[in-house]
């Protein structure tokens, strides 16, 4: 009975816990290749795709908290390696908790930064 409380509670609460955001026109995100240990930071626009190693990434749009640019960004990816159509990561990732989604690959990872307003 407490179980099934706490799970409506937690279902009525969690609009108010939903944050009002803004759309960037760009994203800073980094690269890392796991095999020689270089970071790369890349710029990229909204719609914009950018080959990085063998990798193509494809920024959909990147989002912040309203009001504040430097808060947690989250910015939608698609990543896809080689000339293969399907991705292999096609998601929203989150500046603050990467793990949390985050591309599987044996040699790069990828992540974002943060929102570009300017």
């Amino acid at each position: 009975m407490i179980r099934v409380l706490a799970i409506l509670l937690a279902v009525i609460a969690a609009p108010a816990f939903a944050e009002n955001v803004s759309t960037a026109p760009a994203a800073i995100l980094r690269g890392l290749d796991k095999v020689d240990g270089s970071l790369t930071d890349m710029e990229m626009a909204t719609g914009e795709s950018r080959d990085y190693g063998r990798l193509q990434i494809t920024l959909g749009e990147c989002r912040y908290p309203e009001g504040n640019p430097s808060g947690n960004a989250y910015a939608h990816l698609t990543i896809r390696e080689g000339d293969a159509e399907a991705p292999i990561f096609a998601g929203w990732m989150i500046a603050k908790t990467p793990a949390l989604n985050a591309l599987d690959h044996a040699r790069y990872d990828v992540w974002v930064l943060r929102c570009k307003t300017e």
